[in-house]
């Protein structure tokens, strides 16, 4: 929990879950911006800046990097609250503590796994991060 340093208001070192929460918005802004490199360089910044309609599908690095970007997003909101409600209830633990390493390390290796196209590594990688959204959530129920 946040507590602050006595006679400040700067707080303690943040929780291993939280700062593994921002590192993986962080992660998330990186794949973002690796996706629109990749769009960019398919369709040009032009029709990028328009409105977008339509657009074909990327394909290669630039499909394989917006795909990952859109899992990362899909699966950042779960992994923020269950973090975050693991820490307002109280229930943060060892057991939460290495789901969120489980996740965010698995979410690294996946985001490169998949923007390189080796496709059974990307799925394995993936279900490790999966445990550690359950190893998260079963500290909740």
């Amino acid at each position: 929990m946040w507590r602050t340093r006595k006679g400040t208001h700067m707080p303690l070192e943040l929780p291993i879950e939280l700062h593994l929460l921002i590192w993986s918005v962080a992660l998330c802004l990186v794949q973002m911006v690796i996706a629109v490199a990749g769009a960019t360089l398919q369709v040009g910044l032009p029709r990028l800046a328009g409105n977008r309609e339509p657009l074909p599908d990327f394909t290669g690095w630039a499909g394989r990097a917006t795909r990952a970007h859109r899992n990362m997003l899909e699966s950042l909101v779960l992994f923020a609250v269950l973090v975050l409600v693991a820490q307002v209830a109280g229930r943060a633990n060892e057991m939460t503590a290495l789901g969120a390493q489980l996740f965010f390390w698995a979410r690294l290796a996946y985001a490169v796994v998949y923007l390189v196209g080796i496709p059974w590594v990307r799925t394995g990688v993936w279900a490790v991060s999966v445990v550690g959204l359950i190893l998260i959530f079963l500290q909740l129920v």
